[in-house]
């Protein structure tokens, strides 16, 4: 079931998404090359106990999963994309970071992701990879307007990555959100306009386009959670919480 949220309740998940996009910008500060992993998951885990949230991650434990996920953050390296499990890994000059961060505050949730590059050597084909799903962020973002139709939202996804050369994996996309971390509708990253439910003023949405520089297929690590391209090629993933109002798209998880 889709659950409308009102104005004050989309407030309320503006609150917590302050804090994810405040965290994850905490985050890319801090992801410089000899920096552990599990430094930026423990850093995560004490921003958390500040400020008296609740991490969606802690004990998730969904079907395609090796479960429960016991850290408050995913941590994805170059090939690795989606639901990285933090591990002992120090960062290297140039490798390409996605963070993956969920959590709730007085009951409402909010999740975003950004990709980085950490330190100074930075190759020409990550960085236009990374700029790319931040363009395919900016055209879902602006598509989610009332009259509209889901598909719009996963039509403008899908139409930067097959400009710009990408494949795009519709295993794995956006999603609703709210009082929990995943609600219905999924929001493929590719799709076509016109179709699918009606955007209404009250829905909030996750919209998180991803993909790699060669393959759009997804292979498993060993612990069960970490996904990476079949391929071995590098990959990026960005992330923002947004409400549908009567004025247009709100993003609800802006880094202050």
């Amino acid at each position: 079931m889709i659950e409308l949220k009102t104005a004050g309740e989309i407030d309320k998940m503006a609150v917590t998404g302050e804090f994810v996009g405040r965290t994850l910008a905490t985050l890319s500060r801090d992801a410089e090359p000899g920096v552990n992993l599990m430094q930026l998951e423990h850093r995560a885990r004490a921003l958390v106990d500040e400020r008296g949230a609740v991490s969606c991650y802690w004990d998730y434990a969904p079907s395609f999963g090796s479960g429960p996920f016991r850290n408050v953050i995913c941590l994805s390296v170059n090939d690795a994309v989606l639901h990285g499990l933090p591990h002992d890994y120090v960062l290297q000059d140039g490798d390409v970071l996605t963070m993956d961060f969920a959590v709730s505050i007085d009951g409402w949730v909010a999740d975003a992701a950004v990709t980085v590059i950490v330190g100074d050597a930075a190759d020409p084909a990550d960085v236009a990879l990374v700029e790319s799903t931040r363009r395919a962020l900016g055209a879902g973002i602006a598509a989610a307007v009332p009259g509209g139709h889901l598909g719009d939202i996963s039509a403008a996804i899908g139409e930067v990555a097959a400009a710009e050369g990408y494949g795009v994996n519709t295993d794995f996309g956006g999603h609703g959100l709210g009082r929990t971390m995943h609600e219905d509708p999924h929001v493929p990253n590719r799709g076509k306009p016109g179709r699918g439910m009606a955007l209404r003023p009250g829905l909030t949405l996750a919209l998180e386009p991803w993909w790699a520089r060669g393959t759009r297929r997804l292979v498993v690590d060993p612990d069960g959670w970490t996904l990476r391209s079949a391929d071995g090629s590098r990959t990026a993933h960005s992330e923002h919480t947004i409400a549908i109002t009567e004025d247009g798209p709100r993003v609800l998880t802006a880094a202050p």
